[in-house]
């Protein structure tokens, strides 16, 4: 063979090589690109098995939820939540305020606010809370024991709880509600957790659950100041649960309650504490009132007028009852309010 046959010869056999080369490579990327895609879908798969199995988790890396403002507020487990109404309400009050909300009950639009945001001590307010826990947890027709530490409280009370016997649940609810009983919230709270310390701690843990920012528990009762403390936007959130829990929406919608009691007669006759009720203010139906030298006067109200439901959140407010009344009124005078 010539040299230039041997040339030729050399050349096509490292082409042929080359080409097989080529090809090896084609296959090996082709199988590499295969494989990542099925470890893709295989994990895509079970990443959506996993949302589907509890949708409440949220994935590792999504983003933080936003900060919130004076009149919104991150959504709670159960969709509610605060928005800016488009044209908010322009009242000036009477009468001196720290804090306040006034919110459709329904749709969660704030149509009023002043410094919604600021945190405060929230006297008996707290006991919305209590009540909340308490339904969760504890069967409707149990029966409460009357332990001495419930009969050792300060402030108000229901004031004729008697030792060492049985009261109905139902009972100690309104007891809690309507005179906004100190000695029933400590019942209640020894009855679903053993001791007020393991009760503060799940009405903390609800608090978080719902996404509440500025609120703080450290009493069953709202009787403690320090460390006990909310804002309004925080406490409409909570009002609405209660005014959505139909037990408790029947109870501080009650204007006056007799019910049955272990003491001579067999009824306790209770009185809620509530201005708007007190003054049969037209479509009345909630919620709570609170009173601590360092809270100051507080109420959540509540008021239906047809296919309108609204409520305010008053806070160390110097006329809790016609703040109430002023700013209710200017709500369901709004259109569209």
């Amino acid at each position: 063979m010539t040299d230039l046959g041997v040339l030729q010869e050399g050349r096509v056999r490292r082409a042929a090589r080359e080409a097989r080369l080529r090809r090896a490579r084609r296959r090996r990327v082709l199988r590499d690109i295969t494989l990542a895609a099925v470890t893709g879908l295989g994990a895509l798969l079970i990443f959506m098995a996993a949302r589907t199995s509890n949708p409440a988790t949220p994935h590792a890396n999504a983003a933080a939820p936003p900060a919130t403002t004076a009149t919104t507020h991150p959504t709670t487990p159960s969709g509610y939540h605060l928005t800016p109404a488009t044209r908010p309400i322009r009242i000036g009050l009477k009468t001196q305020l720290r804090s306040g909300l006034l919110f459709d009950v329904r749709t969660g639009r704030v149509l009023w606010t002043k410094a919604s945001r600021r945190t405060v001590p929230i006297a008996s307010l707290t006991k919305m809370m209590t009540a909340l826990v308490v339904v969760a947890h504890a069967r409707p027709n149990a029966r409460v024991l009357i332990t001495g530490e419930a009969l050792h409280y300060s402030g108000s009370g229901v004031g004729l709880l008697p030792r060492g016997k049985k009261v109905r649940l139902e009972t100690l609810l309104y007891g809690l509600m309507l005179p906004s009983g100190n000695d029933a919230a400590i019942a209640l709270a020894q009855h679903v957790a053993g001791t007020q310390g393991r009760f503060i701690a799940m009405m903390n843990d609800r608090a978080a659950a719902m996404g509440l920012r500025c609120t703080h528990f450290t009493t069953v009762s709202g009787i403690v100041d320090q460390g006990n403390h909310s804002c309004a936007s925080d406490l409409a959130i909570i009002a609405h649960a209660v005014l959505t829990q139909r037990r408790l929406a029947r109870i501080v919608a009650t204007r006056n309650a007799v019910l049955p009691f272990p003491i001579k007669g067999g009824k306790l006759w209770l009185y809620n504490n509530n201005p708007l009720l007190l003054m049969r203010y037209p479509g009345a139906d909630g919620v709570k009132t609170g009173y601590t030298v360092a809270a100051g006067p507080c109420l959540v109200a509540s008021a239906r007028r047809g296919r309108k439901w609204l409520a305010v959140v008053l806070l160390h407010s110097d006329d809790p009852g016609g703040q109430a009344e002023q700013l209710l009124n200017a709500g369901f005078s709004t259109r569209g309010a």
